[in-house]
């Protein structure tokens, strides 16, 4: 009888011993994790200001627009890090790493969907608006926020805060500070309705407008003049982009017959 409790108990004493180690080594190997993500970032020296400087540059021959090159991230120089991220699909932090600036210094320029005329893009799922030259190319990348697609009651008026998608003109601007039912907008561009590019001191990282395009304060007015009435606007997501290249070649042929 002493034998088999002997034997009950030292099996009880294993049992426990392998349900201890069971628990135990998850939180070891997590805490050995932690440590050698600590002891690597421990061992990434800090960048210099040279080498925020060439990544400005970089971001600057990219189109994303720093501002001035200097190696300070000031707020012009946050936006067009912000843009990048987003357009890259890397982690929205305005700041940059060093993998961030590794990224930078290997990237290609954006490419827009349409090529062969100059026009405005805004990718609702990258929330980036490009704006690109007569042949397509893109020589501007802003981070923007769209509609939320959320129901809003305020001020009044309430509604579904969308962004249309689809081929767009631009039909009409207005300089200096508009006053909406909704809002101030800040150099309105108009392609749908009351739809608006314009800018706004707050241009969160994702979508939270009540249905235009915000873009930052820094760029609006630049990009109001680079947009003229008639200029092609085409807004999509993954599911829903529309080409404009007919409305390019009839406006190019309308052009060359009012020429003749």
């Amino acid at each position: 009888m002493s034998n088999t409790k002997s034997t009950i108990r030292t099996l009880a004493a294993a049992v426990l011993l392998t349900l201890s180690l069971l628990v135990m080594t998850p939180t070891n190997s997590v805490a050995n994790a932690n440590t050698e993500k600590r002891a690597r970032r421990a061992t990434v020296p800090p960048l210099k200001r040279a080498e925020l400087k060439e990544a400005e540059a970089r971001l600057a021959e990219l189109g994303y627009g720093p501002g001035r090159v200097d190696g300070v991230i000031d707020g012009v120089a946050r936006n067009a890090v912000i843009a990048f991220q987003k357009w890259e699909g890397r982690k929205v932090t305005g700041t940059l790493s060093r993998d961030d600036v590794d990224a930078i210094m290997s990237a290609a320029v954006p490419q827009a969907k349409d090529t062969g005329y100059s026009h405005v893009e805004v990718d609702l799922d990258r929330q980036v608006l490009l704006m690109t030259d007569d042949d397509g190319v893109v020589k501007r990348a802003l981070p923007v926020s769209t509609g939320s697609n959320k129901q809003y009651r305020e001020k009044g008026g309430s509604g579904l805060a969308y962004t249309p998608r689809g081929r767009f003109r631009i039909t009409g601007k207005i300089a200096g500070w508009r006053e909406s039912p909704l809002g101030l907008l800040y150099y309105p561009n108009y392609f749908s309705g009351g739809v608006a590019i314009h800018g706004n001191p707050a241009v969160p990282n994702q979508p939270e407008s009540h249905g235009c395009i915000r873009i930052p304060m820094s760029a609006a007015v630049d990009v109001y003049k680079q947009l003229p009435v008639g200029t092609i606007v085409l807004v999509y997501d993954s599911q829903s982009f529309v080409s404009a290249k007919l409305w390019a070649e009839a406006d190019k042929e309308k052009q060359e017959a009012d020429s003749r």
